[in-house]
């Protein structure tokens, strides 16, 4: 029996993956991917090019966490390989999706193709975690935000998208965003006050607000809340909102890298609240919880000296607009019970395993004598 058959399995730490990738170890095979940084591909951990730096290297544990994290698949080691071989509805419809980057895939395309729609999902599903029709709509959308994260236009961002028109594009991320993407770009060019850019994680993407001097907004970019709170930063930064990149990202994604590679518990990213005395008091409260402990709402209203506010507590932690970095992640039901996170409760269930290692590695150094 090999690790990889523990039925509680989880990636190793970076540094094992790591002298793993240099070995071309091929008991990983199948359990665990890199992503390349500064290439933007994944790789199998057999992969025969250079090897990358190890500060540029990503970890995941699934290919669709890969895809997710805005990385394509190598070339010379076709990560997709295993998939393709053992599905060959997997190999066909990828094959006719590079064939066609510029066409919207709907079901009824799998079904003039022949193909049985229950079939197509299942399949992509096993292999991916996630459709063939949201693997398209997501790889259209990332070289879309790619486009105007680099200063592109609408026009540039739809086009490479491959949406038909501006306008389509314009109604795609706008529905996402909750803001008209010509009135971000029009912002971009007149150096906007507040800067969006796309943050890849294991845990899916995520959008960050920024300006010159600190983070506004870190939200997972399915979040229901996102565009009422990108909304709400528009009209406080008098329309001075766009796509745009500034030392803060920087930061964060370097600090984020860390704490998902199991190197860092703590960000050191400055932030501004949006919210009033009362939030920001739940805010810092939330700060101050050790990674790999949580807090029962009724808990952290004791941490605050109001211990009758379990509920504006409550609202508190739903109104967090900067995820991860105010852990409202680390607060469950007073009987031990996952309660409600914004991005999901299995997002909440994978940090929340993140930081038990960080508990683990302080409690066993804490014991040496």
């Amino acid at each position: 029996m090999t690790l990889f058959d523990l039925p509680d399995f989880k990636l190793p730490d970076s540094d094992t993956l790591y002298t793993a990738l240099l070995a071309r170890d091929p008991s990983y095979e199948g359990r665990a991917w890199v992503g390349v940084t500064s290439t933007g591909v994944f790789c199998r951990l057999t992969c025969p090019a250079r090897k990358p730096k190890a500060e540029n290297c990503r970890w995941f544990d699934s290919l669709g966490a890969c895809i997710e994290a805005g990385f394509r698949p190598c070339k010379r080691c076709q990560p997709l390989k295993a998939a393709t071989d053992a599905e060959p509805v997997i190999e066909e419809l990828l094959t006719a999706l590079n064939a066609r980057p510029d066409h919207r895939w709907r079901e009824t395309d799998l079904i003039a193709m022949g193909y049985d729609r229950g079939t197509v999902r299942r399949a992509f599903k096993r292999h991916f975690g996630m459709s063939f029709l949201e693997l398209a709509r997501l790889e259209r959308l990332r070289r879309g935000f790619e486009v105007m994260g680099d200063g592109g236009t609408v026009l540039e961002a739809g086009l490479e998208a491959g949406f038909s028109s501006p306008s389509a594009f314009r109604a795609r991320v706008g529905a996402l965003l909750g803001i008209a993407p010509s009135t971000l770009s029009g912002a971009l060019s007149s150096d906007p006050l507040l800067s969006i850019d796309w943050i890849d994680t294991p845990l899916g993407p995520m959008i960050a607000v920024a300006d010159a001097q600190s983070l506004h907004l870190l939200e997972f970019m399915d979040r229901k809340a996102l565009p009422t709170e990108l909304r709400k930063l528009a009209e406080g930064a008098k329309g001075r909102l766009g796509f745009g990149h500034t030392a803060v990202h920087d930061q964060l994604a370097r600090e984020l890298g860390d704490y998902f590679d199991g190197k860092r518990s703590q960000f050191t990213v400055p932030l501004t609240y949006h919210g009033s005395g009362f939030y920001a008091q739940v805010w810092d409260a939330l700060r101050a919880i050790p990674a790999g402990e949580t807090r029962s709402y009724g808990q952290l209203a004791q941490d605050i000296a109001r211990p009758s506010a379990s509920r504006a507590v409550a609202r508190a932690n739903g109104a967090n607009q900067i995820a991860i970095l105010i852990p409202c992640h680390r607060v469950i039901g007073a009987d031990g019970a996952l309660t409600g996170y914004g991005g999901g409760l299995w997002r909440k269930q994978r940090l929340l395993e993140i930081e038990a290692g960080y508990a683990r590695a302080s409690s066993a150094t804490s014991d040496q004598p």
